[in-house]
């Protein structure tokens, strides 16, 4: 093997940005041809499928299998070309590593990305506690007797310290940064492989790929459970990503449900606790508690063999701004008729905020590229290759 170009273990330990792409790129290659040939894995997951539908693997597909895996892990222990190999195969954090190329290379704007990159856990905090900051201290010194002020739900509660419509505003902002980022990323994303846009929104791939997802499908690791974070098989990650992603759905359905009532039934916040939006909130927000924090323990034990740890970081960060999101939200919602509420305010906002401005940067951003993934994978089981035949 020549000096220039390192060995393929090299390569699979890598410790992220170091790593350039092209060298991610061609030790992936390695890694799908040999995988490709073998398909002892074909059960586990969709990127096995996936993959024995190509006889050779252009950058567009590494990207879109990488993005297709769900990062179980099962193929990593079932592997006889793992290390000790002299293969030394690892399918699962290859593929996580190519990821985070991605994660990188379709990031819009990119300047952002590159900050958030760098040392995700404390930007995050960094930020959400910076804008805290600066809503607790315009509070306090504009208006301190109103900030640190007791307010009925009758009085408005916490609206008696921030008006709802500049609340709304700020937050409309913000969303609508994050939904134009998005779509950026989505637009630079999908046509590399070749797609076309009607394609991705036609019902019958889009709506196995929505199937899919809801039922976070390929978190079983091809029936028994994901082996993470070590090697015996279990339903535990899973689970959590339930508890987290039905958590964040329901605490975003209170936030639709409360829009709904303000602009269309005129009915004003604060509601009691026995509401719809309320009672949304505080089941969502359980979730939010109960899920990151099985996922944060899960992570600290898991096989360091099994991902990309200079992700460890991105991930952590956004799990982090999840648990700090619903602590401070249910916090603030006991509390908010007390002189505590102006304060806890100010870091729900800051932690909510932050949350929202690194979405597009941080470990969210891959459900946008592992749905678009899925989509193209059921796209692609009704367009059968000649050369390969169906499945």
């Amino acid at each position: 093997m020549s000096a220039d170009k390192p060995a393929p273990d090299a390569v699979t330990r890598g410790n992220g940005p170091g790593v350039p792409l092209a060298n991610l790129i061609e030790e992936a290659q390695r890694v799908l041809a040999i995988c490709n040939a073998c398909r002892y894995c074909e059960g586990f997951c969709a990127v096995f499928p996936a993959l024995e539908r190509r006889l050779e693997f252009v950058e567009a597909d590494v990207h879109y299998l990488a993005n297709l895996c769900h990062n179980c892990g099962s193929c990593l222990y079932a592997c006889q070309y793992a290390p000790p190999h002299e293969f030394a195969l690892n399918f699962p954090k290859v593929l996580a590593q190519v990821r985070g190329e991605t994660y990188r290379r379709y990031a819009w704007p990119q300047s952002f990305a590159r900050a958030f990159d760098r040392n995700a856990l404390v930007v995050s905090i960094a930020t959400a506690l910076s804008i805290a900051a600066a809503f607790f201290f315009t509070g306090a010194f504009t208006q301190p007797d109103r900030f640190f002020g007791a307010w009925s739900d009758a009085q408005g509660s916490f609206y008696a310290v921030m008006p709802h419509g500049l609340m709304a505003a700020i937050f409309t902002l913000v969303a609508a940064f994050v939904v134009v980022s998005f779509l950026a990323s989505f637009l630079r994303f999908w046509p590399e492989w070749g797609g076309d846009l009607a394609d991705f929104v036609r019902v019958p791939s889009f709506s196995s790929a929505t199937w899919d997802t809801l039922g976070l499908r390929y978190l079983d690791g091809g029936g028994d459970g994901c082996t993470y974070p070590r090697e015996r098989a279990s339903m535990s990650r899973r689970n959590f990503h339930h508890l987290t992603f039905y958590g964040f759905l329901l605490c975003f359905a209170a936030t639709a449900v409360g829009t709904i009532y303000h602009y269309v039934f005129g009915w004003k916040a604060p509601y009691p606790l026995y509401s719809l939006p309320v009672l949304l909130g505080l089941i969502g927000g359980g979730g939010l508690v109960v899920g990151p924090i099985g996922l944060l323990i899960l992570r600290a034990d898991r096989d360091p063999d099994l991902g990309d740890q200079s992700q460890d970081p991105m991930d952590a960060a956004f799990l982090v701004l999840l648990l700090a999101t619903s602590v401070t939200g249910l916090l603030l919602l006991d509390f908010r008729e007390t002189a505590a509420m102006g304060t806890l305010l100010a870091l729900h906002l800051g932690f909510v905020l932050a949350l929202f401005v690194t979405l597009p940067y941080g470990k969210f951003v891959h459900a946008l590229y592992r749905f678009a993934a899925l989509v193209r994978f059921h796209i692609e089981r009704r367009r059968p290759l000649p050369q390969l035949g169906s499945e």
